[in-house]
């Protein structure tokens, strides 16, 4: 695959300069969020088209720092981006909006782009020592409308996946209709469970309906683009040092407290394939890092502690335990990279814009923490034990 990236970075002087733009993997149970009664507004987020112009807006203000490429097409044919910034050795990997209605990571991401391509000192620094390579709403159906599960019918699956005629629809097919959506005369899936370990792997009809403690499929081409541009930076690099994914989640409190999270954080996604509950993931022993993926938690930490007695303090593990090799975050750390979830407050349907400044800023500082930590080395100088210090998120 040709180089289909863009490189976003970040250093202290960017964020704290920078003026901020106008938000799950899951809820901890699986389960769809179930929102508050009412219904707020969007139209203060970013549409799809509204990204295509925002795109080329800083590329060409970046005067070739940031380069934009389409990367491939959602199932109703809308470009979905990378956009990258910087040449240096280590990669890191940035996604948002892999779920519609969560929306703060897409305009987080814009502004590290803008301030990232700019030619600061600080910015020229980050450039010269990582690449940064940022996918933002990578599921572009579902942001048109504000859902979870993209737009696809598992007819469409057959039709391109004929093996597929005799198989159940997978599990993670979206048919219910509740108070915001009509999956039922409109389905689509979760694309963010139909990532495989196995990057090469084809469908098979035995491997249907399946469960979420196994592999998806590549059944969807979201996912699909997703997972070519992460074999491309393998192919290039050798290695996709940091996979990053911003997600919403609903409102949650830090545990023992009445304090309300502003950000879930998490490098647990699979267990470990050298212990027993992660036997079955054996192949992948010597390239699985959890430690990486915990030291690069801790520095998401860290940056945002650092901004002192305020909501960013509010921060918290997102649920550890889980089995979920078919998310983007299970499969990419099984084949070597660090990997970090993002879990900010609130799902769309149900928050809106409220906060919306202060939790697209948490987003950003959390990334910067990243940034900064593997471009400086200091990520790799953490203990990650202090992983296990982070509070709980609790209900």
């Amino acid at each position: 695959m040709s180089r289909k990236k863009k490189l976003t970075v970040l250093c202290s002087t960017l964020l704290l300069s920078s003026v901020f733009a106008s938000p799950s993997m899951a809820a901890p149970n699986d389960k769809p969020v179930q929102a508050q009664s009412q219904e707020y507004a969007i139209s203060g987020f970013i549409s799809h088209a509204e990204l295509s112009k925002k795109l080329m807006q800083i590329e060409k203000s970046s005067q070739g720092n940031v380069q934009v490429q389409v990367a491939g097409y959602s199932n109703l044919d809308r470009e979905i981006y990378t956009a990258t910034v910087g040449s240096g050795e280590k990669v890191i990997l940035v996604q948002s909006e892999i779920h519609g209605n969560e929306k703060t990571g897409t305009a987080a991401l814009l502004n590290l782009l803008q301030q990232l391509g700019s030619n600061s000192p600080e910015a020229k620094k980050i450039r010269e020592e990582v690449t940064i390579v940022a996918m933002p709403m990578v599921n572009p159906d579902a942001t048109e409308l504000n859902r979870r599960g993209n737009d696809m019918s598992w007819s469409e699956v057959v039709t391109d996946f004929p093996q597929l005629a005799s198989a159940s629809p997978s599990w993670n097919y979206y048919t219910y209709t509740n108070q915001y959506w009509d999956y039922a005369s409109n389905p689509g899936f979760d694309v963010n469970r139909d990532f495989n370990p196995d990057l090469d792997y084809v469908p098979q009809p035995e491997d249907f309906p399946s469960n979420s403690s196994n592999p998806g499929w590549y059944i969807t081409p979201e996912a699909q683009t997703v997972r070519d541009v992460y074999k491309g930076l393998m192919s290039e690099f050798g290695k996709v040092d940091v996979f990053v994914d911003l997600h919403h989640q609903g409102e949650y409190f830090v545990e023992g407290t009445d304090d309300k999270v502003t950000l879930s954080i998490s490098g647990d996604f699979v267990p470990d394939p050298d212990s027993e509950d992660g036997a079955k993931y054996r192949e992948y022993a010597d390239t699985y890092d959890g430690d990486f993926s915990k030291q690069l938690n801790v520095s998401v930490y860290n940056a945002l502690q650092d901004r002192g007695d305020s909501p960013f303090d509010n921060i918290t593990l997102y649920p550890q335990g889980l089995d979920l090799p078919g998310t983007a975050l299970g499969s990419f750390a099984l084949n070597g990279s660090g990997a970090v979830l993002f879990e900010v407050t609130g799902q769309t349907q149900s928050y809106g814009q409220k906060e919306k400044g202060r939790l697209i800023k948490a987003v950003e500082i959390g990334l910067y923490g990243i940034i900064d930590g593997v471009t400086s080395g200091d990520v790799y100088d953490i203990n990650p034990n202090e992983y296990d210090e982070i509070p709980l998120t609790e209900r």
